[in-house]
């Protein structure tokens, strides 16, 4: 599947009905969602088993079935972003399990992690979590950060490595009160983690 009739696809995922700001919960746009997937499958990685940590409405985890992933699992301690992360996946026709816990106590084996995780904008060091544990699940993760991001990076995954990274832009819809603007363009890097080369 190309691109373009991913993200075609994943602008009908629907968003949070009631985003939680503690939990820095923001619908990852499909045009980055599709870019992000596009990517792991380009390189191989979208084949087996993928999770999706902090999955939310579950664009990723829809995204990664759409595109061939045998067994594609989200992650999320919110029921109530489950259950439409749930009703997104069906009317994809899609099947993807979705399953409330807590990141810490997420196990299991993956070929493949994707995620957004949690800035730390609002609670520091809260991506910190994630990558830690997408370390234990999975050989390789595709993962969003903040721009300038990736010293901190390359130093908390190690010996895994930053096997490739690069810019986008990231359109940031008005989601809380305390955003000023309809639609804020800011930058993120995606990154591409592995523990083998």
């Amino acid at each position: 599947m190309k691109q373009r009739k991913l993200e075609m696809l994943l602008e009908q995922v629907e968003g949070f009905d009631s985003p939680d700001v503690s939990l820095e919960q923001y619908t990852t746009p499909a045009p980055i969602a599709a870019e992000l997937l596009h990517f792991a499958y380009m390189k191989g990685d979208i084949k087996d088993t993928v999770y999706d940590l902090g999955c939310g409405t579950g664009v990723l985890a829809t995204g990664a079935k759409l595109l061939g992933a045998e067994i594609v699992t989200g992650f999320d301690t919110d029921h109530y972003a489950l259950q439409i992360a749930d009703k997104n996946a069906r009317n994809m026709n899609v099947d993807v399990d979705f399953i409330c816990k807590d990141i810490s106590n997420i196990s299991g084996e993956a070929q493949t992690v994707v995620m957004n995780p949690p800035f730390g904008s609002q609670v520091r060091g809260s991506d910190r979590p994630f990558l830690s544990n997408a370390l234990k699940l999975a050989n390789v993760i595709y993962s969003i950060h903040n721009k300038g991001s990736k010293n901190f990076i390359e130093k908390f995954i190690s010996p895994a490595v930053i096997t490739d990274w690069y810019r986008t832009g990231f359109p940031l819809k008005r989601t809380f009160k305390f955003h000023k603007k309809d639609v804020e363009q800011i930058e993120v890097e995606i990154y591409r983690i592995s523990q083998s080369l």
